[in-house]
């Protein structure tokens, strides 16, 4: 009758079932994880832009559209182009920017 009284401390597959919850509860984090990072998440429908290091020489810019990621780097070169001056940008007092095209006639009320 003593295998009737003893304890379930004794018993290994308490140990293992305690493991099972433990693995349980990190995959839970993971899939969170996962599910909260814009670039891996494969049920994201937005485009994202991710900049890294910005301002310094080593700077990159991930951009993901629909699947595809596309990875830019810095060459910590000046571009240059050729084109035209097509107008001025000014910024109000109250922040918002007012763009004004080149050679836009002003007409008076």
């Amino acid at each position: 009758m003593k295998f009737l009284h003893e304890t379930e401390s004794d018993d290994p597959i308490l140990s293992v079932v305690n493991l099972i919850d433990i693995f349980l509860v990190v995959i839970a984090a993971l899939l969170i994880a996962v599910a909260q990072n814009p670039l891996i998440n494969p049920f994201s429908i937005q485009d994202v832009t991710v900049i890294v290091d910005a301002g310094k020489p080593s700077m990159e810019m991930i951009v993901k559209k629909g699947e595809k990621l596309e990875k830019y780097k810095a060459s910590g070169e000046i571009g240059e182009g050729e084109g035209e001056k097509a107008g001025t940008a000014y910024r109000m007092r109250d922040g918002t920017m007012v763009y004004v095209p080149e050679g836009a006639s002003v007409s008076e009320p």
